[in-house]
């Protein structure tokens, strides 16, 4: 059976991970997924990865953004997003691939954005639930932002997991801060969503419609701490520490951080 989704144009972004992309490319295709568009925005890679990337593109026919040099996660979002001229976005990061249910429920998602106006983005993956959510039918909840809420996991209402958003995306909530590191960048839109109000699903078991991807001889480009698992008292006493801390710090930033 062939999905063919009207309207979305599938953004990828990209940096030196182009078995990667190309995995990610031919996930779709295996699906039998067809858009409207496919922008890959690329961040300056090594020139190897250039070089496959070239020929990804004489085979699935997507439109390449790209730039001379390394600028950013928020740079490489900004840019790729301009690119995109359908209505809907549906934006993967290149590490992730579709699961063998993606096609079946992606259309509920399309069908909420499109009968529902205030609705923004509709996520499909996240690594720990969201906090406070209500069920808005099909398998997907609507997140509830509360400032009442304890859990800081709140202030992570929007995600750069794959996620289908509004192709307005940065009229609404502002371009991505461009020059800083990944989770600062991600942190920023993050408040951003918020403080602009914005409203989104997330699909009740987010771990079934994308897995992500980390493969040895391409292993991820972002260094993210790994204490969370650690059962060291001393580590737990500092973690809890460290989560009062960003709970202040998310609550401040809310009311007060210019975006």
């Amino acid at each position: 059976m062939e999905y063919n989704f009207k309207d979305v144009t599938l953004l990828i972004t990209h940096y030196n991970r182009s078995r990667s992309l190309e995995r990610l490319l031919y996930a779709f295709r295996n699906l039998n997924c067809r858009f409207d568009g496919i922008v890959v925005s690329d961040d300056g890679s090594k020139p190897e990865h250039a070089a496959l990337i070239k020929k990804l593109q004489e085979e699935f026919g997507f439109q390449l953004v790209s730039t001379p040099k390394n600028k950013g996660l928020g740079n490489n979002i900004n840019k790729g997003q301009d690119a995109v001229q359908t209505p809907y976005t549906l934006y993967v990061q290149e590490d992730f691939e579709p699961t063998d249910i993606f096609p079946q429920h992606f259309p509920d998602a399309l069908q909420f954005m499109e009968e529902d106006k205030g609705l923004d983005t509709v996520r499909f993956y996240a690594y720990f639930p969201y906090p406070l959510v209500k069920p808005a039918g099909k398998g997907y909840s609507e997140m509830v932002y509360s400032p009442w809420c304890l859990n800081h996991i709140k202030f992570y209402y929007y995600s750069d997991h794959p996620h289908l958003r509004r192709s307005n995306f940065l009229q609404k909530f502002g371009r991505y801060p461009e020059g800083k590191k990944v989770d600062k960048t991600e942190y920023g839109m993050a408040i951003a969503y918020i403080q602009k109000r914005g409203r989104g699903l997330l699909y009740d078991d987010f771990t079934k419609l994308f897995y992500q991807k980390n493969s040895p001889d391409e292993p991820s480009t972002v260094g993210r701490s790994n204490w969370r698992g650690s059962k060291n008292p001393f580590v737990l006493l500092l973690r809890g520490i460290y989560l009062k801390f960003k709970f202040i710090k998310g609550s401040w930033d809310v009311q007060f951080m210019k975006t």
